[in-house]
Parts: structure tokens; sequence; C-alpha cells
């Protein structure tokens, strides 16, 4: 294929993303927007999200879908039949990569063998799986229902189900949390089947429990230097177990790379079905609605179910994607990424000059890329750069 052909190919490549917001309980940290678990509901947005794909379906017609998403709340809470009649909705309907990822994210207490074989029947080939952590005690104050058994069956049912590409979640900086917990953590995770790994530090959101009590929460944090040894310590073990970052908090084997997120951090365009979702298309950013009634309510009038939208001017896009990109621990190809960006200004230009001078930024073989140093400020480097 031609470098033309290539980069057609790449620029017609889009991906999807499904908000499936039912939770058994909403965690005390969470800050999406979720719904309590109910049946009626969950019919109801079934329904929205096929009359919703109606309406995005003519925006579609040269592009080719190359990943699917089921986030949440807790998409292993809607039934493997319900999401498959929604996939073959959307493989009959539209151009979709014959290898395309398609994941589903789970939370450890809904998982049995028989769910999951149902999950890869209906075309489910990439599960993402909610641990958290392997303690207990520390699972107990996150307001998890699951138990570090619990996580380990689901992990293990989903790899004997057929399902291959297992990824799992796990959070440091926990209230309470040493460094001895993080390292049994993460010597438990070693002879797992798991290809890929989200790694997160716990953060105080608005319009959480946490947040609402952080007086309480934010004395029994650890402090910065032991949360530097705990993202130092997963950085190495990880990568001595194989699973090597390739993003400042993902891991994964060679080649299982979460395909979906990478196309956040390229700037590939996506499209957000159900309540709350966001989307990036055609140079816009929009959102669903974050309420269940009104997100049905306008769809079954024929109406985008929009309640936020915004266009940014291409100087500040083109800063915006270069900042994203550089959480790639490979950073941004100079000379790939002007022809698709334009080049960007001189106060940019000069900036970016500064921190490679200081040493949070590196630039070799035309690549420019975070150091240790830029990684542990990456913050620092994005505000500079913004």
């Amino acid at each position: 294929m031609s470098t033309d052909s290539a980069a057609k190919t790449r620029k017609n490549e889009i991906s999807l993303y499904f908000h499936l917001p039912f939770c058994t309980r909403k965690c005390d940290y969470c800050h999406f927007y979720v719904l309590p678990d109910e049946e009626r509901g969950k019919q109801r947005l079934a329904e929205a999200l096929e009359q919703e794909w109606t309406l995005l379906l003519p925006f579609l017609e040269d592009k080719t879908v190359v990943t699917l998403y089921f986030g949440g709340g807790t998409p292993s809470l809607f039934s493997p039949v319900s999401l498959a009649r929604l996939i073959q909705l959307i493989r009959k309907t539209c151009s979709i990569d014959p290898n395309a990822e398609v994941t589903l994210e789970a939370n450890p207490e809904n998982v049995t063998l028989e769910l999951m074989q149902g999950y890869a029947e209906g075309g489910i080939n990439r599960v993402s799986i909610g641990v958290q952590t392997l303690d207990a005690e520390l699972l107990i104050l996150l307001g998890r229902l699951h138990d570090p058994k619990d996580a380990l069956y689901a992990i293990q049912a989903t790899a004997q189900a057929g399902i291959d590409n297992i990824s799992i979640d796990l959070m440091y900086d926990l209230p309470k949390q040493t460094l001895e917990h993080w390292e049994s953590t993460l010597k438990e995770i070693e002879m797992l089947p798991i290809r890929h790994l989200s790694l997160y530090n716990l953060t105080l959101e608005p319009q959480t429990l946490f947040f609402k009590h952080q007086s309480k929460i934010l004395p029994l944090l650890p402090h910065q230097e032991i949360s530097l040894a705990m993202y130092e310590m997963a950085i190495e073990r990880l990568e001595a177990m194989g699973l090597w970052q390739y993003e400042i908090s993902a891991f994964a084997q060679p080649g299982y790379a979460s395909r979906h997120n990478k196309g956040y951090w390229t700037g590939r365009p996506f499209l957000g079905l159900g309540p709350s979702a966001f989307s990036d298309w055609e140079e816009k950013r929009f959102r669903n609605v974050a309420h269940l009634e009104r997100y049905c309510d306008a769809l079954k009038k024929g109406h985008f179910p929009r309640d936020f939208e915004e266009r940014l001017d291409k100087e500040a896009r083109r800063r915006e994607l270069f900042v994203i990109q550089l959480r790639l621990r490979e950073g941004v190809h100079w000379k790939g990424f002007n022809p698709w960006h334009e080049c960007l200004d001189c106060t940019f230009q000069a900036n970016l000059k500064r921190l490679i001078a200081e040493h949070f930024l590196f630039r070799r073989h035309g690549q420019i890329g975070l150091t240790r140093k830029g990684i542990l400020f990456y913050d620092t480097v994005a505000a500079e750069l913004i």
C-alpha cells in the first residue's frame, strides 16, 4: 500500500463508544454518569441506542469502524444477547474492520464463565475488568462489591471462555495503601492471563462521596514520595512480566496495546452513543445529555440528544492533539505530525525547545517525547504547551 493510500485509510478510520450507565452500586470515587441497575431502563436504553445509531448512519458512508468500546457504568450487566444484537446491527449497516477490537468493561462480581462465553459468541473479543486492587480492606474502603477471590476468578473465567485479550484496571494512591500493599497486589498478578493493564492513581473528583468527605480522605492518602515509589515499582514489575509501558498509564504485551485508547491519543475521530457520551467528530466536540429520560425522548422525536457542543480553533486543536499524543512513550513523530496538522506557532515551538533544554522532553531521530522527568511532571508539561 502506498503512503498516500495508507494515510487515506487512517483518515477514514473511526471508533465507536457506547455508554451503558447502569451499576449495581456507584463507587464512592466514581464521577461518571451512572444509574441503578434496572431491567426496564436497560430495555429503553437498548432501543434508544439503535435509534441513535440510525440517526448517525448518514455520517458514516465513507468511514470504517476499527474499534467498538462498551463502557459505563457496568456494561456486563447487559445480557450477551442484547449486546450481540447491537454489534450485529453495526456490522450489517456500515463498514467495519473484520479484525475490529470490540471491548467490554466488566466488574468482577458480575462475571461467570457462562456469561463470558455468551459475550465471546456475540462478538466481544476484548474484556477490561475493574480489579482496582487485590487487597480486601482497600476494596471495602473503595466501596467495591467484589473481593480478591472474585477478581481472580473473573480473569480466569474470561480466559477460559476463549477471550484472549484481557485487560485489568489497577489503582494506587488509595487511602491507607502502603508500599507493601501495592507490592503484594503486583506480585499476585504475575501469573494471571492478562495482556494489558491500565494504571490509575486515585483522584478526588467533584460530585463524588470521596470529594464530599475529602477532609477525612486526604490525611489517609500516601505521601508524595510513596506515591512516586508505587508508580516506579509498577513500571519495573509490570515490564518484568512482559507488560511494556506504551503510554503513561497503560501497559501491554507486544501487539496488545489498546487500539481504541490509542485512537484517543492520536486523534482518531470517534462517536459516543448513550447518555453522557462524548464525541469528537469533524473538528467538533459534543456530548449527549446526561439524563436517560431526556436522552430517550429526544431520540424518539428523531433529534440528536446533545446538550453541549464546541469547535476548537485550528491552532488550539493542534496544540491539544500534540500534548495528548505526548502521553505515548514513543512520543510524537514530528515529520508525520506536521503534514496532517500543519506547523505549530512560534510560541509553541519556543516552549517546546525550552522543555527539551530543561530535560522534560527529548528530541531524537525525528521524535519528541517525554523523558523520565517529563513523565513524572506530565501535567506541568501539558500546561506549558497548551
